[in-house]
C-alpha cells in the first residue's frame, strides 16, 4: 500500500508527504473543527442570552419604578430577604386592566371625557396629548391597519428599492395637492427600524409583499442577512446566486 502511494506521487511528479506535512494537515483539520464548533455554540447561545438579557432589562426597569410605589406593609420585600422579580410588571398589568375595565362603564367614560376636556384647554399640553393619543390609538386599536402590510417601493431613487410598512391611506391636504390614490408608507432605517422616513407613494407604484411584519423587521435588523422562509425556499429552488 505504501509503495503504491509512493508510485502515484512519483508519477504525478510530487513528493510523498512526510510526517511533518501530515501533522500539519491534522492540526489544520482539528483547528477547523474547533472553529466550526465555536461558531455553532455562538449561534445557539447568543440568541438565548440576548433574549433573556432584554427580558431582564425590561423587568428591572418596570420593577425599579413600580415597586417603590407599593406601601411598605403591602410590599413582599419588606418581609422577605430578597425581592420578587417581575412583581412590578404584574402590578402594572393588573392596574392597566383595572383602569380599562373601569373606563368601559358609564362613569369611567364620563371621567375620561371630563379629563380630556380639561387637557384640551391647556395651550401646550393639548397638542402633546392629542398627538400621543392619536398615535397610541392607531397602533394599538384593533381596527387599525398601521404596520399591517409590508410593501416594496422604489425609493430613494429610481432603480433602488426599499422595504416599507403601510401606515394609512393618505387623506386631507396631501391628497388635494397630489393626484390619484396616495398611500402613507414608513420606510425604516437599517439596522434601527425605530427611525425612518414618512413617504407618500401612489398606490399603483406600491408592490405588496407576502412576508409578515416580523419577518420584515428581522430582515431590516440583520441588514438583509436574515431572509424570510419564503425567500430562502424560492432561492433554493431556483438555484439563484446570492450576493455576498
Amino acid at each position: 500500500m505504501t509503495r503504491d502511494k509512493g508510485r502515484k506521487h512519483a508519477e504525478l511528479g510530487q513528493a510523498e508527504p512526510g510526517p511533518k506535512a501530515a501533522e500539519h494537515v491534522r492540526r489544520a483539520t482539528v483547528m477547523g473543527r474547533l472553529r466550526a464548533y465555536f461558531f455553532a455554540g455562538v449561534l445557539v447561545v447568543a440568541p438565548i442570552s440576548i433574549t433573556f438579557y432584554i427580558a431582564y432589562l425590561v423587568l428591572d426597569f418596570v420593577d425599579s419604578r413600580v415597586t417603590p410605589l407599593i406601601p411598605a406593609r403591602f410590599n413582599p420585600s419588606t418581609y422577605l430577604p430578597f425581592g420578587i422579580p417581575g412583581l412590578g410588571l404584574v402590578i402594572l398589568l393588573v392596574v392597566l386592566t383595572f383602569i380599562g375595565a373601569t373606563t368601559a362603564g358609564y362613569l369611567g367614560r364620563v371621567f375620561v371625557r371630563i379629563s380630556e376636556g380639561v387637557l384640551a384647554r391647556m395651550p401646550v399640553i393639548s397638542g402633546i396629548y392629542g398627538a400621543v393619543k392619536q398615535l397610541v390609538e392607531s397602533v394599538f386599536a384593533s381596527q387599525a391597519s398601521a404596520f399591517r402590510q409590508v410593501v416594496l417601493i422604489e425609493w430613494p431613487r429610481e432603480g433602488a428599492w426599499s422595504l416599507g410598512f403601510v401606515t394609512n391611506t393618505t387623506a386631507g391636504e396631501i391628497v388635494d395637492r397630489l393626484s390619484g390614490d396616495v398611500v402613507s408608507i414608513m420606510v425604516p432605517t437599517t439596522p434601527n427600524p425605530t427611525s425612518g422616513y414618512l413617504v407618500f407613494i401612489p398606490r399603483e407604484k406600491v408592490i405588496a409583499l407576502q412576508m409578515s411584519v416580523e419577518d420584515a423587521m428581522k430582515m431590516i435588523l440583520s441588514s438583509g442577512i436574515v431572509l424570510p422562509p419564503y425567500e430562502v425556499e424560492r432561492l433554493r429552488k431556483a438555484a439563484a446566486p446570492v450576493l455576498p
